[in-house]
């Protein structure tokens, strides 16, 4: 389920005419990273299956949904209450599906969290976010999880993915509505 666009341009108005400064609403569609890793996940199942599996910054969740089918715990997540409110729905929408949903923002992440594999989408277009996206990749594959990232190839944020590309054990670039994106298994080797 994606929210009317028309509704979201409304309440992101009238925030703004209220003196508030609201996130601009980017989890409100699905970009073409998440409909990649989503058709990805899906293509590759046993990247997922049986695992706990959490999907940060999900926006509306099509990857972890599409995760959802084989893995044993999906956990959808975003820092936005909106956002997580339609992650319900959606998860709503898929009854039985082992599917969960929390509010999270990964600049505070609990120290609880330790999900087999984490599903990220286009997430680094905000230089300003990078170091701190790069300790909370290096958090998740110090502790043994596989991250699934899957991120169109924007000039401003090479130097992130350069940054990554040690941990990188699988790479390809797919076009998604003539946008490039690329893929990538990021995994630290077991000691």
């Amino acid at each position: 389920m994606v929210p009317d666009p028309d509704q979201v341009r409304l309440q992101f108005r009238a925030a703004l005419e209220a003196g508030a400064a609201p996130p601009l609403p980017y989890w409100t569609r699905i970009w073409p990273a998440a409909e990649a890793l989503a058709a990805f996940v899906t293509e590759r199942p046993e990247l997922v299956a049986g695992k706990d599996v959490l999907e940060l910054a999900a926006g509306l969740g099509l990857p972890g949904l599409a995760a959802a089918r084989f893995a044993r715990q999906v956990t959808l997540s975003d820092y936005l209450p909106e956002a997580v409110t339609l992650l319900q729905e959606n998860a709503g929408l898929q009854p039985g599906a082992p599917v969960q949903v929390r509010l999270l923002d990964w600049n505070a992440l609990p120290a609880d969290l330790h999900p087999e594999v984490l599903l990220l989408s286009d997430i680094n277009y905000d230089p300003a976010a990078f170091t701190q996206l790069q300790q909370v990749l290096l958090r998740f594959l110090s502790q043994g999880t596989t991250i699934l990232l899957a991120t169109p190839e924007r000039l401003m944020a090479r130097r992130f993915v350069e940054s990554i590309l040690s941990d990188c054990r699988y790479q390809e670039t797919r076009r998604i509505n003539d946008t490039p994106v690329t893929l990538m298994v990021l995994e630290r080797p077991h000691a």
